[in-house]
């Protein structure tokens, strides 16, 4: 059954990469977007020319108004939101003692912030269907800390403890909650890192190699599918062996 998927943060990387998964399986795609409007819309229309259902919406996930007025967009297009995947994220690599007070809000403000008002924003509809399915995305490194990104670890480790508390307490609506973690993924906030340091990190993956955003966009897919029907609270690391 066809299903109306919200996939913030979704121009690019491994939310693109959820969107075209989640189409092909039949559903109803809303790509969120904030900057990168015409990669969005190119999306929307790329899945769309293939027979699937699929639009654009513009959204800043960190501001509620934008998040409200998101939501009823996407109900006018589609109906409620029935899976939320919480992918919008900023990263940042910055010793510790350079990071502002302004670069802490921001990382906390779009990678949590964000991922609780738009939870929020889908939460009356699931209690109202008893039903609904929310998978949030953290990182390795909200497992096990990096260093220089003292702030993104924080955050995304603040993800999963969003996750498990969320996870308890929506249990007896039988709305899920779940989270990926994905290692080192080919995506454009990598593309900072440098080719010395990407080697180092491939040397460092057990399997040798960094992972692929569908990798990534396959784990989201499964968490949310019926085949987890019984999993909630749970965090999913594609990793390669990085972090075991």
């Amino acid at each position: 059954m066809a299903r109306t998927v919200l996939i913030t943060g979704a121009s690019r990387g491994i939310g693109a990469a959820a969107a075209r998964r989640f189409a092909e399986a039949g559903d109803r795609v809303a790509v969120n977007y904030l900057r990168r409007k015409e990669k969005a819309e190119g999306l929307a229309a790329e899945l769309r020319k293939k027979g699937f259902q699929a639009e654009s919406f513009q959204a800043d996930v960190s501001k509620e108004a934008e998040v409200c007025r998101m939501f009823e967009e996407i109900r006018g297009a589609f109906g409620p939101v029935e899976v939320l995947v919480n992918n919008a994220g900023i990263a940042e690599q910055k010793p510790f003692a350079d990071i502002t007070e302004q670069d802490w809000e921001r990382m906390f403000q779009v990678n949590v912030k964000g991922m609780y008002l738009c939870a929020r924003a889908a939460l009356s509809g699931f209690l109202q269907r008893q039903a609904g399915c929310i998978v949030n995305l953290s990182s390795v490194w909200g497992l096990t800390g990096a260093s220089c990104e003292v702030h993104y670890s924080a955050a995304k480790a603040a993800v999963i403890g969003f996750t498990k508390a969320l996870a308890k307490e929506l249990g007896p609506s039988q709305v899920r909650v779940n989270c990926v973690a994905p290692g080192v993924i080919e995506t454009d906030m990598n593309a900072a890192l440098s080719a010395e340091t990407m080697e180092q990190l491939r040397e460092e993956t057990p399997m040798g190699a960094v992972g692929t955003p569908e990798q990534a966009a396959d784990a989201v897919f499964f968490l949310a599918s019926e085949r987890a029907a019984f999993i909630t609270g749970q965090v999913l690391s594609p990793n390669g062996g990085f972090w075991i």
